[in-house]
């Protein structure tokens, strides 16, 4: 039985499927993606979503969907995956004692909890689904057929070890970067070797779409509406997809926030939001293996805090001082949630002490507990006077020109990277991190050498910031 077959079957999915002029785009996506007929307003909202004309008349074994918030994506990929997992046979693909697993990543523990809980429902609501069920745990179902359904959150380390018989990815535009810069990247060249042993393992990435970069747009622009090209890519708004969610809802979000609204409801990719520094750039100020250097008599160092109250952010310092021209970074620290702040202060004020620091500028957080926690330890705690999208700006150009010596600390690299340049309405510009991402490290790294790069000399400290 096909999927399709399976969605109209009463002790099957039908339950979920009653409304059948709701879900007329979905089966035409599902019937795309396993090379099944289509009715004749199936293959028109193929070709709509597709720019295609020739319908396919074999199974795909890579597919991206870029589809608009709450269009119901994640729903389907829990019932492809358990479509996959139920409907298949890969034990003659298994070596004796391993078992074949269909992987669904989201993008953070909330929206892994949601696919979870469809697939739960899938499996268990549904009698002689539920028969296959030999184990169940927080995250995932083994199944007596020596399949393994599991849910969870996008990282590259994690994906390793296991035979996957499919992949899906949710909300791969809007993964967390804390693994790597590119985390779509990197976690796709991890599962791709661990399907290469299952004859038709299928790989299925969607997103809402983002910023012009990235493995979902990339896929777009070498798949998108081009007729024979072994990989789908299926692009839809909100009510292609999902006609029940009010016009009037995605209306008045389009007033508000057009560029957003966009992206989020029409399945567009934003054209205001552009990346802030290539990672060429970056890596050519990163000298390798070097992750911090000793303080040196003689040299006037300076530094910026970028503070936090313990409960969710990062705090963190940064250490630089010139040379010439050359704007070198020489430590930085991050301390992540939770933590004291009072005992971090401690640790910083020590830190700044061995470079011969009394004052340290810093980000305005937290009107006067950073000046006064620090004024305890004999440090001067001044707010910088420049924002931090001006202080990006103001560091660009140094980057760009080669005037900059990083540290070769990931963290750093990864949050730089990912640096936003976004453009408001009226035009006014602000550069910040990107969803799901952080910019506490780089914060304080472009802080204190924009810092330094505003002095004459090297022998000016950050005292008359």
């Amino acid at each position: 039985m096909n999927l399709l077959e399976a969605t109209k079957h009463p002790d099957l999915f039908r339950s979920w499927f009653k409304d059948e002029a709701t879900w007329t785009a979905w089966r035409a996506f599902l019937g795309a993606l396993f090379g099944l007929p289509l009715s004749d307003a199936e293959a028109d909202v193929y070709r709509a979503c597709t720019a295609r004309q020739t319908i396919p008349a074999a199974p795909y074994s890579e597919a991206w969907l870029v589809c608009g918030r709450r269009g119901g994506k994640s729903f389907v990929m829990a019932l492809v995956a358990v479509y996959l997992a139920t409907f298949r046979e890969y034990r003659q693909h298994l070596a004796p004692g391993e078992r074949a697993t269909i992987l669904i990543l989201a993008a953070d523990r909330r929206q892994a909890r949601v696919i979870f809980r469809y697939v739960r429902a899938l499996l268990t609501e549904v009698p002689v689904l539920q028969k296959m069920i030999e184990r169940e745990t927080a995250d995932e179902f083994d199944l007596k057929n020596r399949v393994t359904v599991e849910v969870g959150t996008s990282s590259y380390r994690a994906v390793r070890g296991r035979t996957l018989a499919a992949a899906l990815a949710d909300e791969i535009s809007f993964w967390p970067t804390d693994d790597a810069a590119e985390p779509d990247y990197a976690i796709l060249d991890a599962l791709r070797p661990a399907m290469a042993t299952i004859p038709g393992a299928v790989l299925l990435c969607a997103s809402s779409p983002y910023a012009r970069r990235g493995a979902l747009y990339d896929a777009h622009k070498r798949h998108y509406g081009k007729d024979g090209s072994s990989v789908l890519v299926w692009q839809a708004a909100t009510r292609t997809m999902n006609p029940t969610i009010p016009q009037k809802l995605i209306d008045e979000a389009l007033e508000r926030d057009l560029p957003s609204a966009s992206a989020e409801y029409l399945a567009q990719f934003r054209s205001d939001v552009e990346s802030f520094v290539s990672r060429e750039v970056v890596e050519a100020a990163i000298p390798m293996g070097v992750v911090e250097k000793a303080p040196i008599t003689g040299i006037t160092y300076s530094a910026f805090c970028d503070p936090s109250g313990g409960a969710s952010d990062s705090m963190t310092m940064a250490i630089g001082h010139r040379e010439g021209e050359r704007l070198i970074l020489d430590a930085v620290r991050e301390r992540k949630a939770p933590f004291s702040p009072e005992s971090v202060v401690s640790e910083f004020s020590d830190l700044l002490k061995r470079y011969g620091i009394r004052k340290v500028v810093g980000d305005r957080y937290g009107g006067s507990w950073p000046s006064e926690s620090f004024q305890r330890h004999g440090i001067t705690y001044t707010p910088a006077e420049k924002p931090k999208s001006q202080i990006y700006v103001d560091l660009l150009p140094r980057l760009n020109s080669g005037e900059v010596e990083l540290l070769d600390v990931p963290v750093l690299a990864t949050q730089l990277v990912m640096l936003e340049r976004r453009t408001a309405r009226g035009g006014r510009e602000s550069i910040d991190h990107a969803p799901g991402a952080h910019d506490d490290v780089a914060n304080a790294a472009a802080g204190v050498l924009v810092s330094v790069g505003s002095r004459q000399k090297s022998t000016y400290n950050l005292a008359a910031f």
